[in-house]
């Protein structure tokens, strides 16, 4: 009998971090949305604006920030096409490798991170708060 609770208990966690990810992604993406956004666009900013790659540059690898964003590679190459084309970021080839692709920040894409931090934050810390009751 005991077993059974704790089994269910650990359900009932896993499905309300579930949906705690699913609301807070949904709150995020309305928030973001007049500024041309969505959360994982916010994300890949939020990374390459803080500027740590593994080699200490400001340019990720694309695999490195698929890591970080938790995103295939895939569906990260079609969000870094769309930040590019909106002159948010830049693509460049790895000079350490000619196969690999480099991402970073534009001055655009660093100004709009600027402008748009503090309400993905706000966001962030309303979702986290009603999860933790604070």
């Amino acid at each position: 009998m005991v077993r059974k609770k704790s089994e269910r208990a650990l359900v009932d966690e896993w499905r309300g971090i579930l949906a705690l990810h699913a609301s807070t992604l949904c709150e995020l993406d309305r928030a973001l949305h007049p500024h041309g956004l969505g959360a994982s666009d916010f994300e890949v900013l939020d990374v390459l604006a803080e500027g740590a790659a593994e080699d200490g540059g400001s340019a990720y690898r694309v695999q490195e920030l698929a890591d970080r964003v938790h995103l295939s590679q895939s569906a990260l190459s079609r969000l870094v096409g769309r930040l590019e084309k909106d002159g948010l970021v830049h693509r460049g080839m790895c000079s350490e490798d000619r196969r690999g692709v480099r991402v970073g920040l534009t001055d655009a894409g660093r100004a709009r991170h600027t402008e748009v931090r503090p309400l993905q934050r706000a966001v962030l810390a309303r979702m986290l708060a009603d999860r933790t009751g604070e």
